[in-house]
C-alpha cells in the first residue's frame, strides 16, 4: 500500500510532463503550420498582402508583448492556473481562427492566439522546474529539446498535408481546428495531474510599461505593414517618428518603476553589461532575419513558382534537419571548445547560404527545382543551428545572477519583437520590389526578383548580427544564471529556431 502511494506522485509528474510538452508542441506546430498555408488563406479569404503579414506578424507581436507579463502572472497567481487559462484561451482562439469568416476576423483571432500563448508558454518550463528535482532536469530538458526539434520538422509538413488534403472542403482551416482535441485534452488532464506552484517572491506587474511598449511597437510596425498599400501616407511617417518619444517615455517610466517598487517590465541596469546589450541587438536583428525570410520564402515558392503546399513544405525538410543537427553539435561539442567564434561562424555560414540562394534564384529563375534549393537551405540551416541553441547562454554569460531570470525573459521577448518587425518590413523588402499590379504571366518573374531583393535584406541583417557578436564573451567559463534560470534560457533558445 505504501509503495503504491509513493509511486503515485512519480506517475503524476510524468503525466504532467507529457501534458506541458504536448502544449508546447501544439504552440510550435501552430506557428510553423501557418506560413505554409498563407497562399491558401489568401486565395480563400481574399486577404490583402498586408493582412497576410498580420496573420503571422500579429501572433508574434502579441506573443512578444505578453511574454514577460505572462511569466509574472504565473509566479503571482499560480503556474498551473495560468497554464490552464492559456491553453484554454489558445484552444478557443484556434477554433475561432478555423471558423474565421474573413481576413479581419482571422487577424484578430491570431492576435488572441499570441496573447494566450504568452500566458501558456512561460509556465511550461517553470512547471517542469517545480515538478522535477535538479538531478532529473537534464534528462527532462533533453526530452523537451527533442519535442522542439520534432515540432520544427513536422510543423511545415503537417500544414502542407492538411492544406493539400482539403479535409471536408475546409481548405486551410484544419491547420487551426486540429488544436481543438489536443487543447481540450490538455485542459482536462492538466487540471487533474499538474500540481500548483508559485514564486516565493514574485515581481509585481507593470501594466503601464506593457501599455507603453505595446503602443510604441504598434506605432512602428503598423505603418510598415500597411504603408505600401496606402501609398505611404503622411500619417505613417508621423506614426513611425512618434514611436521614438513613446519608447523614450517607456524608458523614463521604467526608471521610475524601478525606484518605486523594484518591479519594472525591463530591468534597465542589464544594459550596462556590454555583452548583454549587444546580445539584445543580436536577437533583434536575428528576429528580423527570420521574420523576412520565412514569409517571403513561402510566397516565392507557392505564389511565384506555383508550387503546391506539399511540394513547398517538403522542400524545407533539409533546412529543418540541418538546424537540428548543427544545434546539437554547437552546444555539445563546438561552443565549449571555440566559444563565441562558433556563433560568428554560424552568421557567416548562414549568410553564405543566403548568397548561394540569391545566385541560384537569379540563375534558374522560375525553372528552379527543389533539389537545387537543397544546397543553400542546408547551408543556411547549419548556420542557424550554430546560433540558435547557444545564443541565450552567451548573452547571459556576464549578467548578474540575481537578474538572470529577467534577462532570459527579455531575450526571448526581443527576439519575437524582431520577428514581428521583420514581418512588417516584408512590405518594403519584398513587396516594395514589385509593381502594384503584376500581369498573371509575369507573376513568377516578379516574385523571383522580389525574393532576391528581400534576401539581400536578410544578408544585411546577418552582417549586423556578425558584427554585434564581437561584443559577446569569448568564452563562458562560469555560468552566470542560477540553475532555475539556466534551463529556461536554453529551452527558449531552442524554441527560437521554429518561431518563424
Amino acid at each position: 500500500m505504501n509503495t503504491a502511494k509513493s509511486a503515485d506522485p512519480d506517475r503524476r509528474r510524468w503525466i504532467a510532463l507529457a501534458i506541458v510538452m504536448v502544449a508546447s508542441f501544439m504552440d510550435l506546430v501552430d506557428v510553423t503550420i501557418v506560413n505554409i498555408a498563407i497562399p491558401s488563406i489568401q486565395q480563400d479569404t481574399g486577404a490583402s498582402f498586408s493582412a497576410v503579414q498580420w496573420v503571422t506578424g500579429g501572433y508574434a507581436l502579441a506573443f512578444a508583448i505578453g511574454l514577460i507579463t505572462g511569466g509574472r502572472l504565473g509566479d503571482i497567481h499560480g503556474r498551473k492556473r495560468l497554464f490552464l487559462v492559456g491553453i484554454g484561451g489558445f484552444t478557443l482562439a484556434s477554433a475561432l481562427c478555423g471558423l474565421a469568416t474573413g481576413p479581419e476576423m482571422l487577424v484578430g483571432m491570431r492576435l488572441l492566439q499570441g496573447a494566450t500563448a504568452a500566458l501558456m508558454v512561460p509556465q511550461v518550463l517553470s512547471i517542469i522546474h517545480a515538478t522535477f528535482p535538479a538531478e532529473e532536469r537534464g534528462k527532462v530538458f533533453g526530452m523537451f529539446g527533442a519535442v522542439v526539434g520534432l515540432g520544427a520538422v513536422s510543423g511545415p509538413l503537417i500544414g502542407a498535408l492538411l492544406t493539400e488534403w482539403d479535409l471536408f472542403g475546409l481548405a486551410w482551416r484544419p491547420i487551426f481546428l486540429i488544436n481543438l482535441p489536443v487543447g481540450v485534452a490538455g485542459l482536462l488532464l492538466g487540471r487533474r495531474f499538474i500540481d500548483e506552484s508559485r514564486a516565493e517572491q514574485a515581481l509585481k506587474l507593470d501594466l503601464m510599461g506593457v501599455a507603453l511598449a505595446s503602443l510604441g511597437l504598434l506605432m512602428l510596425i503598423y505603418p510598415l505593414t500597411h504603408g505600401r498599400e496606402a501609398d505611404w501616407p503622411l500619417w505613417g511617417y508621423l506614426s513611425m517618428a512618434g514611436s521614438v518619444p513613446v519608447f523614450a517615455l517607456f524608458v523614463a517610466y521604467e526608471r521610475v518603476k524601478t525606484r518605486r517598487d523594484g518591479s519594472p517590465l525591463v530591468e534597465l541596469s542589464l544594459f550596462r553589461v556590454k555583452s548583454f546589450a549587444a546580445g539584445i541587438g543580436v536577437q533583434l536583428a536575428f528576429g528580423v532575419v527570420c521574420g523576412i525570410f520565412f514569409l517571403v520564402w513561402t510566397l516565392y515558392m507557392q505564389v511565384g513558382l506555383g508550387w503546391s503546399p506539399l511540394k513547398a513544405g517538403s522542400t524545407g525538410i533539409p533546412f529543418s534537419l540541418a538546424v537540428s543537427t548543427a544545434a546539437g553539435l554547437s552546444v555539445q561539442k563546438l561552443v565549449p571548445r571555440f566559444g563565441r567564434r562558433v556563433l560568428q561562424a554560424g552568421a557567416l555560414v548562414m549568410a553564405a547560404g543566403v548568397l548561394t540562394y540569391i545566385w541560384e534564384a537569379d540563375r534558374y529563375g522560375t525553372a528552379i527545382a527543389p533539389w537545387q534549393m537543397a544546397l543553400p537551405l542546408v547551408v543556411m540551416g547549419l548556420g542557424m543551428g550554430l546560433i540558435v541553441a547557444p545564443i541565450t547562454d552567451a548573452i547571459l554569460a556576464e549578467v548578474p545572477r540575481e537578474h538572470a531570470g529577467s534577462a532570459s525573459g527579455l531575450i526571448n521577448t526581443v527576439q519575437q519583437m524582431g520577428n514581428a518587425l521583420g514581418l512588417g518590413l516584408v512590405s518594403v523588402a519584398f513587396f516594395g520590389a514589385m509593381d502594384d499590379v503584376v500581369a498573371p504571366q509575369a507573376v513568377g518573374t516578379a516574385f523571383g526578383g522580389a525574393f532576391v531583393h528581400a534576401m539581400w535584406w536578410v544578408a544585411g541583417a546577418l552582417a549586423v548580427v556578425f558584427v554585434l557578436m564581437f561584443a559577446l564573451p569569448r568564452r563562458r567559463a562560469v555560468p552566470a544564471a542560477d540553475p532555475a534560470a539556466g534551463p529556461v534560457g536554453a529551452g527558449e533558445a531552442e524554441r527560437e529556431s521554429v518561431l518563424v
